[in-house]
């Protein structure tokens, strides 16, 4: 019986050595992405050594630094999760976003992975002169987006 008890044990201690394990340091979830798409580029960071998220949007007339919740809003929702920035704003004419749709990745025991997504700019309308503000009053215009999501140590 002790026999038995040894070699189970045995047996037991191999398939467990087996097993791959994932150092302390290691991460499953991106906290770097970095995508391109028509005449845009954006580079998106979950965090840094300050401890706020950062964002960079890059198009043919403009590159924008945003950092903090304030200027980024980040939604988790049932399609992944949003992050949106104001690209731009104005007083009288209504303001212009740009929300990045981040899909779900699990980075496993790699470091980095490809992604494919969708970034959408939505041109909200508004008019000082009530005859002028109705109907649709927001736009939307679709881009694909290929890149990067990356786990690093900040």
């Amino acid at each position: 019986m002790q026999t038995r008890n040894l070699i189970g044990s045995f047996t037991l201690g191999m398939l467990l050595t087996a097993i791959p394990v994932l150092s302390a340091n290691a991460s499953a979830v991106p906290d770097l992405y970095q995508f391109q798409g028509k005449n845009v580029s954006i580079t998106y960071s979950t965090t840094s050594f300050t401890g706020k998220p950062l964002f960079t949007y890059k198009d043919q007339q403009q590159t924008l630094n945003f950092t903090g919740n304030e200027q980024i809003r980040s939604v988790e929702t049932e399609i992944g999760t949003l992050v949106t920035v104001t690209i731009r704003q104005t007083v009288d004419t209504g303001n212009t976003l740009f929300t990045l749709i981040l899909p779900r990745v699990n980075l496993g025991n790699s470091k980095s992975a490809i992604v494919e997504t969708k970034g959408i700019t939505t041109t909200n309308l508004f008019s000082v002169i009530p005859k002028f503000d109705q109907g649709q009053r927001q736009t939307y215009t679709t881009i694909p987006l290929t890149g990067t999501a990356q786990s690093v140590e900040f």
